[in-house]
């Protein structure tokens, strides 16, 4: 699979209606509040990839939604073979284009291009809650899994009310642009639990992080 880059003077194909990409750059906030609670997010995914490496040390690497691509950078930095998947987005294909290590295509996330268990760990990291059908994305992540699930959500009513606390998003009661599906942690895992089998639930605030082995 080729790496994709914006083609000089092309006319950006975009998704409509979609938010592409992080509403807010959480990863590179200079926020302190963001900053310590993404620091915190991201030390409970790689504790969480700690132990799928354990088990799985070498094999092929999905993110589906990686967004900018910051995750999928630090998937490269484990198991080499990553690939980033997300909507056409112009503004996408230019940071995809700076980063040297996975490789990124365009595709939907409710109709994977892959084949049935193409892929050893499947991550999808703060997606599902924007799926027109999350129940068809379940199907597809676990479809192309050949083992592992990872995959997280915002923690509901925590996420929203933290943004009615900050004062954002107050005309939407706290629901940020382009959330579409909500879950508490115990129903995420039921959720989950229809396609894989859990093995450990994490609850860095305010998300909620669950790891699975296909069943």
């Amino acid at each position: 699979m080729s790496r994709i880059s914006p083609a000089p003077g092309a006319p950006a194909p975009e998704t409509p209606d979609v938010v592409i990409g992080n509403h807010l750059h959480k990863y590179t906030a200079k926020n302190p509040a963001i900053r310590w609670l993404t620091t915190r997010f991201l030390s409970q995914l790689d504790a969480v990839l700690d132990q799928v490496q354990a088990e799985t040390a070498t094999g092929r690497v999905l993110e589906a939604g990686c967004g900018e691509g910051d995750i999928a950078d630090r998937l490269h930095a484990r198991w080499g073979d990553v690939t980033g998947l997300d909507l056409p987005d112009a503004g996408l294909r230019a940071e995809w284009a700076r980063r040297a290590g996975p490789q990124f295509c365009h595709g939907d996330a409710e109709r994977l291009p892959f084949a049935d268990a193409e892929f050893d760990v499947v991550l999808a990291v703060e997606v599902l809650e924007h799926l027109r059908d999350p129940d068809a994305g379940l199907r597809e992540l676990a479809r192309v899994a050949r083992r592992h699930l990872v995959l997280s959500v915002p923690r509901e009513p925590v996420f929203r009310l933290g943004n009615l606390a900050a004062g954002r998003h107050v005309r939407d009661l706290g629901n940020t642009p382009g959330h579409l599906n909500h879950w508490s942690t115990v129903s995420f895992v039921r959720f989950v639990s229809q396609v894989a089998g859990v093995r450990e639930v994490r609850k860095p605030l305010p998300w909620t992080i669950v790891w699975a082995r296909l069943i």
